[in-house]
C-alpha cells in the first residue's frame, strides 16, 4: 500500500506543476528517507549501474536520431508543399480541406513523427484556410489536433522505441506491428470526417476548383508526396526488409532528412544548429524522466509494490481479459493527467511481468498501450497537442472549441483500441 500512496504522492506533485522528472525522483527519496527501516537511501547505491544501462542502451539511442530527422524535415517547407498541394486536390469534395489534413498528418507522422512540430505547422498553414471557408471551428481544430498526434502510432514512433525497450521487445517487430493500426485510424479519421459533412453539410463544406487542370493538380501533389514518401521506405524498408536496425535505420533517416532539406534548397548552418540543440533538449527531457523514473521503481519494488500489484491482477482479478480491461482503463485515465513518457518508464514495466504470467503475446499488448498512450495527447486538461494547437491557433478558435473538437477523435481512438483487442491478427498483416 506504500507503493500505491507513492503514485497519490507523484500525481499530486505534478498537480503542483513539478517537473516530472524531479516530481519522481523527488517521492522516491522522500519515501526512503521516511521509512528507513523498510528501505532507506541505501537502496540508491543501485541507481549508477541502472543509469549505466540506460547510456549503453543501443535502442535507446534511435530516440535523439529520430528527433533530429523530424527537426530537419520541419525546417524544410515539407509540411507547407504537402499541404498546400492536398488542400487543392481535395477541397472541392465535401469535408476535403479535413480530409487532406488527415492524409499530411499521417504522412508527417510516418517521416517526422514529432507531435508539436506537426500540430503547430497545420495550426498556422491549414486552420486559418479551413476557418475562412467557414469549416466549424471545432470540426477543423479537432481534426488538427488529432491528425498531429498520428505520429505515436504510425512508425517511426518515439512511443514504440520505448516501449519496445520497457516491455523487451524487438522494436522493429513493433514498427511492423503499427502499420496497419496506424493507417486503421487515418481512415476511421477520414470516414468520421465524411460522415460529418454529409450529415451536417455546413460543418465542414466544399471549396470552389481552383482554375487548374486537375491532373497539373495531381501531379503536384505526387511531386509533394514524393520526397517524404522516399524517405519513409528509406526508414522503415530498411527495417522491415531485415537490412538494418531501428538505430541504424534513424542514423540513415538523418541522412535522407539533410539531403532532401539540401535538395530543397532549405538547408542552412542555423538549421543545423537548431536541430541540433532542440535534439539535445528534447531527448535530455526523457532521459531525466527516465533516470527519474528509474529511482522511483527502485523504492517501489522495494516496498514489495510489484508484487502487490501482480497479487491484484492474478488472484484478485485473475482473468486475463478483465487484467487487459483493467489496465487499459488505467492508462486512458492516467493520460488526462501524465505524459505518455511517465507512463512507459512507470506503469508498463509494473504490467510486463503480470503480461507474461497470463500468455499474453507482449508484440499485440505493446500495440495496444501505444494506442491508448496515443490518446494522452488530446485528453484534456493536460493534452499536448492542444497546447500546441492553442499556442499556434491565437484568438482564431477557443480553448472551449478546441476541447470539443477532440472528443470525437479520442472515441475514434477507443474504437480502433476496441477492433484491436477484439481482432488481435490485424497487427500481423505486415508481418
Amino acid at each position: 500500500m506504500i507503493g500505491m500512496l507513492m503514485f497519490l504522492t507523484a500525481l499530486i506533485f505534478l498537480l503542483m506543476g513539478v517537473p516530472v522528472a524531479f516530481a519522481f525522483g523527488a517521492v522516491a527519496i522522500l519515501f526512503a528517507a521516511i521509512f528507513p527501516w523498510d528501505v532507506g537511501l541505501q537502496v540508491f547505491e543501485l541507481l549508477p549501474f541502472r543509469i549505466y544501462g540506460i547510456m549503453q542502451n543501443f535502442t535507446l539511442m534511435a530516440v535523439p536520431l529520430f528527433i533530429f530527422m523530424g527537426l530537419i524535415l520541419e525546417k524544410s517547407k515539407m509540411a507547407e508543399e504537402l499541404l498546400e498541394s492536398m488542400g487543392e486536390l481535395f477541397g472541392p469534395v465535401r469535408g476535403g480541406l479535413a480530409i487532406s489534413t488527415v492524409i499530411v498528418g499521417a504522412i508527417l507522422a510516418a517521416s517526422t513523427g514529432i507531435v508539436g512540430a506537426s500540430v503547430v505547422m497545420m495550426g498556422l498553414i491549414t486552420l486559418p484556410i479551413m476557418l475562412k471557408h467557414r469549416y466549424d471551428p471545432a470540426l477543423a481544430s479537432g481534426t488538427i489536433a488529432a491528425s498531429g498526434t498520428l505520429g505515436q502510432i504510425v512508425p517511426p514512433s518515439v512511443v514504440l522505441i520505448v516501449l519496445g525497450d520497457v516491455m523487451y521487445v524487438s522494436v522493429g517487430d513493433l514498427f511492423k506491428a503499427a502499420v496497419v493500426p496506424g493507417v486503421l485510424l487515418t481512415l476511421l479519421y477520414i470516414l468520421y470526417i465524411l460522415f460529418l459533412a454529409w450529415l451536417r453539410p455546413s460543418a465542414a463544406p466544399a471549396m470552389k476548383r481552383p482554375d487548374i487542370p486537375y491532373t497539373r493538380l495531381l501531379f503536384r501533389a505526387i511531386k509533394a508526396i514524393f520526397p517524404p514518401l522516399l524517405l519513409i521506405v528509406a526508414v522503415l524498408g530498411s527495417i522491415f526488409a531485415g537490412i538494418a536496425s531501428p538505430t541504424e535505420s534513424a542514423a540513415v533517416g538523418v541522412a535522407g532528412a539533410l539531403l532532401l532539406s539540401v535538395a530543397k534548397g532549405s538547408f542552412s548552418w542555423q538549421t543545423l544548429k537548431y536541430a541540433s540543440l532542440e535534439s539535445v533538449k528534447l531527448s535530455a527531457m526523457i532521459f531525466m524522466i527516465l533516470i527519474g523514473a528509474t529511482a522511483f521503481s527502485l523504492v517501489f519494488n522495494a516496498f514489495d509494490g510489484g508484487d502487490f500489484v501482480h497479487a491484484f491482477f492474478t488472484e484478485d482479478l485473475g482473468s486475463k481479459w478483465a487484467f487487459i480491461l483493467v489496465t487499459m482503463a488505467v492508462i486512458f485515465i492516467l493520460g488526462f493527467f501524465v505524459d505518455f513518457i511517465e507512463i512507459s518508464f512507470i506503469v508498463v514495466p509494473i504490467l510486463v511481468p503480470i503480461a507474461a504470467s497470463f500468455g499474453i503475446d507482449p508484440i499485440w499488448f505493446a500495440i495496444l498501450i501505444a494506442m491508448n498512450l496515443q490518446a494522452s495527447f488530446l485528453t484534456p486538461p493536460f493534452g499536448f497537442a492542444l497546447f500546441y494547437l492553442k499556442g499556434a491557433a491565437g484568438d482564431k478558435v477557443s480553448t472551449g472549441q478546441i476541447y470539443k473538437g477532440v472528443l470525437p477523435f479520442i472515441a475514434l481512438q477507443i474504437v480502433a483500441l476496441a477492433i484491436l483487442m477484439l481482432w488481435p491478427q490485424i497487427i500481423y498483416l505486415t508481418k
